[in-house]
């Protein structure tokens, strides 16, 4: 069903769609770098947790995960939240965990396969360039699967004909 509204509308609700999400994102991001890093120099210190740094990651990713899904919920793509939500919270907890392993995968690469077992490096591995590759993908799938306005529409469309 193509859109009625002219193309330049349709870029600007993107814009600003990235704006909020990349707001969002910025809060989860410091939640996630916060513990992090506070885990990997403590509890998770790699000199007495061989794998403490992808546990480091798990645990912030969890949290940072919390942080994003009420963000996006209810201001990134608030206006086309699912009435099923625990169907939209299970849809976008895969997302964010398939997002998880992109970074978790970029750390395990520099730290187990490159051999870069600094903390910089595991920073910039899963930090940047997983967070990066990560966010790219999240937001893709929450736009056009987990906040889908045609889900929405298509759910307003059967209520009609009920």
């Amino acid at each position: 069903m193509p859109s009625t509204q002219p193309r330049s509308a349709r870029l600007l609700a993107v814009a600003g769609q990235l704006g909020k999400f990349g707001a969002v994102g910025l809060v989860g991001f410091a939640v996630d770098f916060t513990v992090f890093n506070l885990l990997r120099t403590t509890v998770f210190d790699p000199a007495s947790v061989e794998a403490g740094p992808i546990y480091a990651k798990v645990v912030s990713t969890t949290l940072a995960i919390i942080v994003n899904w009420i963000g996006n919920r209810f201001w990134t793509f608030g206006a086309n939240r699912q009435s099923r939500t625990l169907r939209e919270a299970t849809e976008f907890l895969a997302v964010s965990l398939f997002g998880m392993a992109i970074g978790l995968a970029c750390l395990w690469v520099s730290r187990y396969g490159l051999g870069y077992t600094s903390l910089l490096a595991d920073n910039i591995s899963s930090n940047v360039i997983g967070l990066g590759l990560g966010s790219a993908f999240r937001f893709v799938l929450y736009r056009h699967w987990v906040f889908s306005p045609r889900r929405r529409a298509a759910a307003s469309e059967r209520a009609l004909a009920a």
